[in-house]
C-alpha cells in the first residue's frame, strides 16, 4: 500500500500527454523567419520600383 504522506510523481511526458523535442520549435522559427522576409520583400520591392520611376 502506498504511503499517504508521499507525493505523487509523474514524469513530464505523462503530465503533458505529449512527447517533447520533436523539432516543432525549429519549424515555427523557420516559418516565422520566412514570413518576416516575405512580408519585407512585398513591401520593399514596390517601394524601390516607385523610386526608380
Amino acid at each position: 500500500m502506498a504511503d499517504p504522506n508521499e507525493g505523487i510523481r509523474i514524469n513530464d511526458e505523462a503530465a503533458r500527454g505529449a512527447v517533447t523535442n520533436t523539432g516543432l520549435r525549429y519549424v515555427l522559427g523557420f516559418s516565422l523567419g520566412f514570413a518576416v522576409i516575405a512580408m519585407s520583400l512585398v513591401w520593399i520591392i514596390p517601394a524601390l520600383a516607385r523610386i526608380a520611376h
